[in-house]
């Protein structure tokens, strides 16, 4: 994967940007590659979900039930017994 860095920023877009990251419960970085892959895409009004790529890779196996998307679901630790 690339990286990118952006000097000179604002600090009230800096600060918007972390509120809107909060809002939609994700870190600063991950709303900003978020907003970029949706300016960047042809239909920027629907980007595509994780779940929804990862059933396009698989469609040509047999794959027909969607994936679930489990953004926002509580994080268990795995149990070793």
């Amino acid at each position: 994967m690339a990286q990118l860095v952006v000097r000179n920023i604002d600090d009230a877009v800096k600060a918007s940007l972390r509120l809107r990251a909060t809002r939609h419960g994700h870190s600063m970085e991950e709303e900003v590659r978020n907003i970029l892959s949706a300016a960047a895409s042809e239909n920027s009004d629907s980007p595509k979900k994780l779940g929804t790529w990862f059933a396009s890779l698989f469609e040509d196996k047999g794959l027909k039930k969607p994936i679930e998307e489990h953004r926002g679901q509580p994080v268990n630790p795995a149990r070793f017994e």
